[in-house]
């Protein structure tokens, strides 16, 4: 039987070690943190979103990001501090800018695939995620976004994505608790909600079932290739011990530490860490509960979504902050997540507020890397960006299939 080593326990690295699981490969996890999910699949925004699939290699994202540079608390902010491969990255991004339609489209189709693949394990693994299926309601405060999220919604139906326009009536009536001034929007009654950190664990739980070994606190410092297979070399964070082991193969799902264990295999893998912030709201009483919404939420103008997650928590998370790697949670960036709440959702009380962040992993295209690497037995499956969740269960399969085809596990 093959043995697979899987760089990383987020989201990635759990789906795509139960894909091998189910494929009847040996798996072992290796992750850096003392559980699984402890890093970007701790507390993102929890939209499964066909509708925000969307790819920002646009001239308009280039255009905010200079405006808003020198603006704290910002949708969009990137430190103008020198950095080589901050700005390479971005000289990257604007050269993919012709491709954003096609990617726009090929997100959404990848996000449609992923669904039935996450909603089947969480069923035949029995795990409770806090999973809402009454869609996703993008909300337009004016024409101009209206008229953006009309012409989007042309490169989401070619992927394959049924989203309706809608007028503020209808919003209100989708989900009653929203408030505010607004112009329309569109509803995704295909999409839904759920806790990524109670479905990674919950996962795990069920690949430790089927036979993978895990190995956490513990961070990997070297992978070596040869014609015996993939060394990797790493040591607990209880011991200064260098451990190594050799697998048939190796799969990286390692996020923002993808880019330096690919340049030890000699592939580029350019992430870029791009900072993310939520909010945890605790919903301590009835009228809270109540005021909050069960519908999730997508402002692309303010780049903030929101998800219920079960009956007294309500998370919103957004921003983009290009600042190297760096988890400090900056209150400038957390007070208009608040603020966002209040306006919409002015009843719910905010004095409980769990502030997050976490460094998404995200390419020039904005498409992740999926596949095999340069040498033989190396593939990858990282980089989602902001989709990390929606495309997961998608692109897990497609690395499942490359290394089954490369590597037959009872070869």
């Amino acid at each position: 039987m093959k043995h697979i080593a899987v760089i990383g326990a987020g989201i990635t690295g759990v789906t795509t070690a139960y894909s091998l699981l189910q494929r009847g490969y040996r798996v072992t996890v290796v992750d850096r943190n003392r559980y699984a999910a402890m890093m970007t699949s701790f507390a993102n925004g929890g939209q499964l979103s066909a509708s925000n699939a969307e790819v920002w290699t646009q001239l308009s994202t280039v255009l905010k990001g200079m405006r808003w540079m020198f603006k704290r608390d910002a949708p969009l902010l990137i430190n103008p501090k020198p950095d080589w491969h901050k700005y390479s990255w971005m000289a990257e991004f604007i050269g993919n800018i012709p491709n954003y339609k096609s990617n726009t489209t090929e997100s959404a189709r990848l996000a449609i695939a992923a669904r039935q693949h996450l909603f089947d394990w969480a069923a035949r693994e029995n795990i409770d995620f806090d999973h809402e299926a009454r869609g996703i309601l993008h909300i337009c405060v004016d024409k101009k976004g209206f008229d953006h999220a009309t012409r989007v919604n042309a490169l989401l139906a070619d992927g394959g994505l049924t989203r309706r326009a809608v007028t503020a009536d209808e919003m209100r009536s989708i989900e009653p608790a929203l408030r505010g001034d607004l112009y329309g929007g569109f509803y995704t009654e295909s999409d839904s909600t759920g806790d990524i950190h109670k479905y990674t664990r919950g996962l795990a739980k069920a690949c430790t079932r089927l036979g993978a070994a895990f190995h956490f606190d513990s961070r990997v410092h070297r992978l070596d290739h040869d014609d015996h297979g993939i060394t990797v070399s790493f040591s607990s964070d209880t011991s200064d011990t260098v451990e190594q082991e050799t697998f048939d193969g190796v799969v990286i799902c390692a996020g923002i530490e993808s880019r330096r264990l690919g340049e030890q295999l000699g592939d580029r893998v350019n992430i870029y860490p791009v900072k993310g912030y939520s909010i945890t709201v605790d919903l301590p009483d009835e009228e809270s509960r109540t005021a909050a919404p069960w519908t999730s939420l997508l402002d692309d103008n303010a780049k903030v979504v929101s998800s219920r997650l079960g009956d007294d928590r309500f998370r919103i998370a957004g921003t983009a902050e290009f600042n190297g790697v760096n988890y400090d949670i900056r209150d400038d960036r957390i007070r208009p997540l608040v603020a966002w709440c209040r306006r919409f959702f002015p009843d719910v009380e905010t004095e409980h507020v769990l502030p997050w962040a976490g460094l998404r992993p995200m390419m020039p295209s904005m498409m992740p890397r999926v596949g095999a690497g340069k040498q033989s037995g190396v593939y990858y499956n990282t980089g989602h960006g902001h989709l990390g969740w929606t495309l997961c269960a998608a692109t897990a399969e497609m690395v499942g299939d490359v290394v089954a085809g490369a590597q037959p596990s009872g070869a």
